[in-house]
């Protein structure tokens, strides 16, 4: 008898770490079905899931009612601790290195967003200089890995979850915008290029995401704005 939960992930279609969370459903194979929300008008039934007013939301069919996981590392070490297939590694050592680096690559979100949000040249400049500091110190730490094609070498990881949604910024920031940030940075390249044919990390996200990327950066009062006008 299959006892495997009913799962449904309450999304946007745009944030970063709901993708890490249907990324790694679907890498463990799990079924699920998805609730959007929008964020800027937030429904009743969603601020009592979510006590930050934040997705991703895991709602669990449990007991004969429901249970709800908020925030996207808690969700990913639930799915750790109770489903097959796992993405972090069995040494512990490895385990905590591989934290730190999903730290990381939340680090880089943050300053992704500090860099679409900047209002004046200087402030984007030091953004985007910030960001190409980080993607060499990731590059290094491919290197001294010797990865190839993942984080971990030939095993799909939840750091490998983490850094798609990325590279999707990055995409984005390249094609609508000319800005090249990971220029002369081969591992990282090589590894973008792997993230980007997976069937889990092209599913994490709606067929148009490109689009509404798009028109979100558009609407920042932002030097994005104005590089992607131009």
């Amino acid at each position: 008898m299959d006892r495997t939960p009913s799962i449904t992930l309450v999304s946007h279609h745009l944030c970063p770490y709901v993708q890490r969370a249907a990324i790694a459903l679907a890498e463990k194979g799990i079924p699920f079905d998805r609730v959007y929300v929008d964020l800027a008008d937030k429904p009743a039934w969603f601020t009592a899931l979510s006590p930050l007013g934040k997705v991703p939301v895991l709602r669990i069919a449990h007991g004969g009612g429901e249970e709800a996981i908020f925030e996207s590392a808690v969700i990913l070490e639930y799915l750790e601790e109770t489903q097959k297939n796992p993405l972090h590694p069995r040494d512990p050592l490895k385990r905590a290195r591989h934290r730190g680096w999903i730290e990381f690559g939340s680090a880089m979100l943050n300053a992704i967003a500090r860099l679409y949000n900047a209002r004046d040249e200087e402030s984007f400049d030091n953004e985007a200089c910030n960001l190409v500091a980080m993607a060499r110190r990731l590059e290094s730490e491919l290197e001294r890995r010797g990865q190839r094609p993942w984080f971990e070498g030939e095993r799909f990881s939840l750091v490998d979850a983490v850094y798609a949604p990325v590279f999707r910024y990055f995409d984005s920031f390249e094609s609508e915008a000319g800005l090249d940030l990971l220029e002369g940075l081969p591992r990282l390249a090589a590894w973008r290029d792997e993230l980007a044919a997976r069937p889990s990390v092209r599913d994490a996200v709606p067929t148009d995401y490109r689009q509404r990327l798009a028109a979100f950066l558009r609407a920042r009062n932002s030097v994005i704005m104005q590089r992607m006008a131009a």
